[in-house]
């Protein structure tokens, strides 16, 4: 059984969370909490295996919680956000500070809203409970230097792109591929699982921290050096190329493994339109998006290259990548950026 502790300042939010979860064999609802001071009192006595927070509440907000959790007793945790710019903003941090996946929390008709989610909610909770926890230590300098001989080693970029994918515990994981890329990086496409106004705040974070420039796609955009693309959310990302240029399409097409943007979809456009002028990396996440599209990035001439178990947060999507025969190498994650770069 996964044991969940609910807090939420809102008491429809949980119980309306407490009964949707409840609905699932595998989970038990050990309790609920109004705010993180009574929660610090339950995650003693019940020793949850994962905790839903929503990030705005009164007394300690879930920030300030989620810092001093992760510092002391690490826990998988999943936020419940709005989808306001703010809340998205907040999300971005919280899952720096360690949260592991997000859930948009609906602004009108909450009940009906949730209704709609309940399966989601569901999932991302199952999910992390596989998550690998760790304490959280000092945040690192904002701003990784990338040495004279990392950024030189990259002499022609115009005709390579890299393609990225990732899931559950992959917002951190890009952020320390990316902020180890010099300036000069070729193109690069980004799919990472995660609902839609989050992937916005997402980029601009990143952009903040990196020396290439990172920034939400638009449909019919170039893929030029220096700049990362961030799939939209609840929007499939593809790679074409037209003569010279390179560009992104962007639809809404079915889910696939029920996820829009898959990483499965990039991968696979990447694979018919750059072949080995092509690099693709699967990070960390539950399931089996990307796996596939890897494999056919590899057949088609690409280098490939998958997270290893032990630097995952959830080891789920590299470990189906290495068991296709898809991963030309497996690394740690502080290894990929040099690797992509060779």
């Amino acid at each position: 059984m996964i044991k969940v502790l609910i807090v939420d300042d809102s008491a429809v939010a949980r119980n309306f969370l407490k009964e949707t979860l409840s609905k699932e064999p595998s989970i038990e609802v050990v309790g609920t909490a109004p705010d993180p001071f009574i929660a610090r009192d339950k995650i003693i006595k019940f020793n949850p295996d994962v905790i839903t927070l929503d990030v705005e509440m009164p007394r300690m907000d879930g920030i300030t919680f989620l810092k001093k959790l992760m510092r002391y007793y690490p826990i998988p945790v999943v936020i419940l956000s709005s989808l306001t710019q703010r809340g998205a903003a907040t999300t971005i941090e919280a899952l720096e500070e360690g949260a592991v996946d997000v859930i948009a929390k609906p602004q009108i008709d909450i009940i009906k809203g949730m209704e709609e989610i309940s399966r989601e909610i569901i999932e991302k909770v199952k999910n992390a409970s596989h998550a690998r926890i760790k304490k959280k230590i000092d945040s690192e300098p904002s701003r990784i230097c990338i040495s004279p001989q990392i950024s030189g080693a990259l002499k022609q970029t115009t005709n390579k792109v890299i393609a990225i994918g990732a899931s559950t515990g992959g917002t951190e994981a890009i952020k320390e591929v990316l902020t180890r890329l010099p300036a000069n990086s070729p193109g690069t496409l980004i799919v990472q699982h995660m609902p839609e106004q989050f992937t916005r705040a997402f980029a601009e974070r990143l952009n903040t921290l990196c020396s290439i420039e990172v920034r939400e796609a638009k449909d019919g955009e170039s893929v030029i050096p220096g700049t990362a693309l961030i799939a939209p959310g609840n929007y499939h990302m593809q790679f074409r190329r037209s003569g010279a240029r390179y560009f992104v399409k962007l639809n809404q097409e079915s889910p696939v493994f029920h996820q829009r943007p898959s990483v499965d979809v990039l991968f696979e456009s990447v694979a018919a339109y750059a072949g080995s002028n092509a690099t693709g990396v699967l990070l960390t996440g539950m399931g089996a998006d990307g796996a596939s599209g890897l494999l056919k990035m590899r057949e088609a001439g690409a280098k490939t290259i998958a997270q290893d178990e032990e630097s995952c947060v959830v080891f789920g999507m590299p470990k189906e990548a290495i068991r296709l025969g898809a991963a030309e190498k497996i690394l740690p994650l502080e290894k990929i950026s040099y690797a992509i770069i060779a």
